[in-house]
């Protein structure tokens, strides 16, 4: 595969899909994108996406933890409370994704027109 002019042998663009893979999917983005501002607690992530189950934000924390996008403390107190912030690293990833957002914002109508006409000629 080229890639910016680069020869990019395959088992590299394979690991390059599996780390896009994991940041480039809803929940992710939208827990990185909530974590941006400020550190959160597992249920307030929680409360504040509304429709993620407790088993899919658990597993994109995870996930995104184990990548180093984000840190996970257990809070001091009687009852136990977890909170998440971004790393370093994943302030950096916010740049690239915060590019995509504004291209998928500015082409939106193209690419709806895109779907419809693709829609229309498929039926």
């Amino acid at each position: 595969m080229i890639l910016g002019g680069r020869d990019i042998p395959s088992d590299t663009c394979r690991m390059v899909g599996d780390i896009l893979g994991q940041i480039g999917n809803k929940w992710s983005i939208l827990v990185m994108v909530l974590l941006s501002s400020s550190p959160w607690t597992f249920n307030a992530l929680r409360r504040e996406i509304g429709v993620i189950t407790q088993k899919v934000l658990t597993s994109t924390l995870r996930g995104l933890e184990r990548d180093g996008y984000i840190a996970r403390t257990v809070l001091p107190g009687k009852i136990v409370r977890v909170e998440y912030r971004l790393t370093p690293l994943g302030h950096d990833v916010l740049q690239p994704m915060n590019a995509l957002a504004a291209f998928a914002l500015d082409r939106k109508a193209e690419v709806l027109a895109a779907r419809a006409d693709y829609d229309r000629a498929a039926s």
